[in-house]
């Protein structure tokens, strides 16, 4: 028989996350910061709109590009913290979960050899989403002596006459890295100049800890060359309701949905009722659980601090990305024996990109009472080195 594998999604590698959490499951007593879910309930509120939808019988398919309403609700929630505006009609899309508009996003836009600039470390999609697209990754290595964060130069340095695309993954996932707005005019300059499109994921936006998140589609020429894609899962912990959004051009938006038609049809109903009610009255439970994020952060930090583990200051997601770099192991060494010692699990800062050699990914969506008990055991293991 012919082999029935097509090689190109043979060479893309697995998820690195994912294996260290199917690790965990099958380790009895094993505490898991590995995995970016919080854990917190979703608000009752919006569990509550998502059950009267039921009861109400609305177990029909939407429109492919979502409800009326819940786009509308879109739109209206970017002017009152971006201001910026976007028809709800024909610009706003919505989505099964963040993940799926990326990989629209970039099926819709790239042909084949067109060159995709990746930030890394940074979310393990972007790439192989970039290569199913049939398209060339290009990585830009971040560095923490700029706290993770991309620079103007870094982008010049990468592009050629054929690159297309830049991401911008901000707030950051794994390192936590936030741009700032004079960060972001930096690169806007470049984008511009080198007549470039760009996939900002703000999936975290909500959760940023120093001042206000500010997207990029927010200064001058940009709304037009950026796909904008936010969701659900992060802010409102409503990781299992599956359901994103896109924002971007009519003539991008129209391709995007073609796609999504013929591959999904259109996102949950019942989530999108529940996304309605979360973006009218769920600031205050965002807000709250910010707050609690931000003290699950400060704890991380200063317990890094007091047991010897060098960690730059995130202010964004739910992510530290310590360096274990003088313990002269891999990070794949360092994950894999800590949860072997001491039944921790934390993902290694290479599923993350190359760049990610020598740090680990550590999640604090999870309880402060988790966090203490797993930093005792971070500390056992870090004393036996």
């Amino acid at each position: 028989m012919r082999n029935p594998i097509g090689k190109k999604v043979v060479d893309i590698k697995p998820s690195g996350i994912r294996k260290f959490f199917d690790i965990v499951l099958e380790t009895e007593g094993a505490i898991s910061l590995g995995v970016g879910e919080p854990d917190f309930d979703t608000p009752w509120h919006i569990r509550d709109e998502g059950i009267y939808s039921l009861e109400k019988g609305r177990t029909f398919y939407t429109s492919n590009s979502g409800l009326k309403e819940l786009r509308t609700e879109i739109s209206n929630y970017i002017q009152r913290t971006q201001g910026v505006s976007y028809d709800p009609i024909k610009e706003v899309f919505v989505t099964v979960g963040g993940s799926e508009a990326i990989d629209l996003a970039l099926r819709a836009m790239v042909d084949e050899g067109d060159e995709v600039l990746i930030p890394q470390p940074s979310y393990v999609s972007y790439e192989p989403c970039a290569i199913l697209a049939d398209a060339v990754p290009v990585i830009i290595e971040l560095k923490e002596e700029n706290q993770f964060r991309l620079t103007a130069q870094e982008v010049l340095d990468k592009v050629t006459d054929k690159t297309k695309i830049l991401v911008l993954p901000f707030p950051n996932n794994p390192t936590g890295a936030i741009m700032e707005k004079e960060d972001l005019e930096a690169i806007a300059k470049v984008v511009i100049e080198k007549d470039l499109y760009v996939i900002s994921d703000e999936i975290y936006g909500e959760l940023t800890y120093s001042g206000k998140h500010v997207s990029i589609v927010s200064l001058p020429g940009m709304k037009e060359r950026t796909i904008l894609i936010n969701g659900f899962s992060k802010a409102y912990a409503m990781t299992g309701w599956r359901l994103g959004y896109a924002c971007g051009p009519q003539v991008i938006m129209e391709q995007m949905v073609k796609i999504h038609q013929f591959a999904i049809m259109c996102a949950p109903t019942t989530s999108q009722y529940a996304a309605v009610e979360a973006l009218r009255n769920g600031d205050d439970d965002v807000l709250m659980m910010k707050e609690q994020y931000n003290h699950r952060r400060r704890f991380l930090l200063s317990e890094f601090e007091r047991i010897g583990l060098p960690c730059f200051e995130p202010y964004g997601a739910f992510y530290v990305f310590p360096c274990i770099k003088k313990f002269g192991m891999t990070s794949d060494e360092f994950c894999t024996r800590l949860l072997k010692e001491e039944k921790l699990a934390v993902v290694p800062g290479t599923a993350f990109g190359d760049c990610g050699e020598g740090y680990i990914r550590v999640s604090y969506a999870y309880s402060l009472e988790n966090l203490k008990a797993a930093m005792e055991r971070l500390e056992r293991f870090i004393s036996k080195l």
